[in-house]
């Protein structure tokens, strides 16, 4: 088998993959119709309405992230799942009802909103670290890659179905199918075998909490990848909203052209996550170049003139945020302790996802008051500046250079002092 897919020759990590990449095709579904819904049914195009929803529906992955990590460390995994996604399925249901009785107000998606970010905040911590207790520890970096190939591999045909299926049958159709999509994930951990997986040790008593943020404290290298991961969740990643917004205001298109773009961006990011599952070891000087990468595609998808360049711009900006991103959490996770894998995943997850409430309300009012083009600029200027800031904090505290080399072939190489190896404890 190649390299590239080498986890899937593991029965339990090919089955819970399966039933993923269907439910993350229903997830894509689900997000453009909510989207789509907010946008022109319940409000006159509003960016500030569609700045909550996003805010209400990612603010509880900051709020509840020490609990998810917590439990996801204490209990086994694999239940967390069961209750997690059978939760999720039944928040798109009833927005579905609600959509086709013609009951549905913005309040209505406020709340379900809010409710999916509750079950979201305590899959996530269980569902990335379940990976490491179905793969062996030298497939993680590859499983992470192939989970990220999974939904953004959904992303290619999740916004476009829904693009479709809302065009001819309106939203509420949409929110049913990936209310089905979650039935896949269900069947999936059920047929798993137990006795395959490798439970990482449960954790008892009082303090995990305070105990796993001391963890993290004393973890430097594991503090800047967090810092970076937040930048750009909070101000680069907000495509839900902006693409929406560049797709209704700027350009004046329909339903089917906003969901090709998800689509079209997916192509960029699918090609990182495939690109990273080949990665043995995920490195600092590229999850850097990476990010530095995504402050220039973001500020030229921005500033496109047209429809159609604005689409192929974003898959650099899919290609370079998911790059990162698989990078990062591929870091994170090889390098810290396996009993406090879970709440350290929590607190990553809530940086990332978390900043969303913070971010997209304000991306909303920038939006609003200086154009949807900004949405995305800001993000540009963010994540510049974080990049400049986590090389000044290198080459001040860890005696770390950026160096141009030209052997076999250019790179760019992340060395400390005239040592010219990858630092172990931040590269490897």
């Amino acid at each position: 088998m190649s390299p590239t897919f080498a986890s899937l020759s593991i029965y339990n990590y090919r089955v819970f993959a399966a039933g993923a990449l269907i439910s993350n095709t229903g997830t894509w579904m689900g997000r453009v119709a909510q989207d789509w819904l907010v946008l022109t049914q319940l409000t006159p195009h509003s960016s500030v309405a569609l700045g909550i929803v996003t805010g209400l529906q990612f603010a509880p992955l900051a709020l509840c992230a020490p609990i998810g990590g917590m439990i996801a460390d204490r209990f086994p995994k694999r239940r967390i799942l069961f209750c997690t996604q059978s939760a999720l399925a039944l928040t798109s249901l009833l927005t579905g009802v609600l959509v086709v009785t013609g009951a549905v107000q913005l309040w209505h998606i406020y709340l379900l909103a809010f409710a999916q970010g509750v079950a979201t905040a305590l899959d996530n911590p269980a569902r990335q670290t379940f990976v490491s207790e179905m793969v062996p520890h030298e497939s993680l970096s590859n499983a992470v890659g192939l989970n990220s190939a999974s939904f953004n591999g959904a992303r290619l045909i999740g916004p476009g179905v829904a693009g479709l299926v809302i065009a001819g049958f309106d939203t509420g159709p949409a929110f049913f199918v990936n209310t089905l999509s979650f039935v896949a994930v269900l069947f999936a951990l059920s047929r798993m075998r137990p006795g395959e997986l490798n439970p990482s040790p449960r954790q008892r008593g009082k303090g995990q909490v305070r105990e796993g943020l001391r963890y993290v404290r004393g973890r430097p290298d594991i503090v800047l990848i967090m810092a970076l991961v937040f930048v750009l969740g909070t101000f680069g990643m907000n495509f839900q909203m902006t693409t929406a917004l560049m797709a209704t205001a700027v350009f004046h298109q329909g339903a089917g052209a906003y969901g090709l773009l998800g689509s079209i961006m997916a192509v960029g990011s699918l090609s990182a996550a495939l690109l990273s599952a080949r990665r043995p070891h995920p490195r600092l000087r590229i999850l850097l170049v990476a990010y530095a990468a995504f402050g220039v595609a973001s500020a030229a998808a921005a500033l496109a003139p047209s429809y159609v360049w604005f689409a192929v711009l974003l898959i650099p900006v899919g290609l370079s945020a998911l790059t990162v991103l698989t990078t990062a959490n591929s870091m994170v996770q090889l390098s810290v302790d396996p009993a406090m894998r879970g709440r350290v995943m929590a607190l990553y997850m809530a940086l990332f996802m978390g900043g969303t409430p913070l971010g997209a309300p304000l991306i909303g009012w920038i939006g609003s008051a200086w154009g949807p083009r900004w949405t995305i600029l800001i993000g540009s200027v963010a994540t510049g500046l974080a990049v400049f800031a986590a090389m000044l904090y290198l080459v001040r505290s860890e005696n770390m250079h950026v160096r141009y080399e030209r052997q076999d072939r250019p790179r760019l190489s992340v060395i400390r002092g005239e040592i010219s190896e990858p630092v172990p404890e931040v590269a490897s």
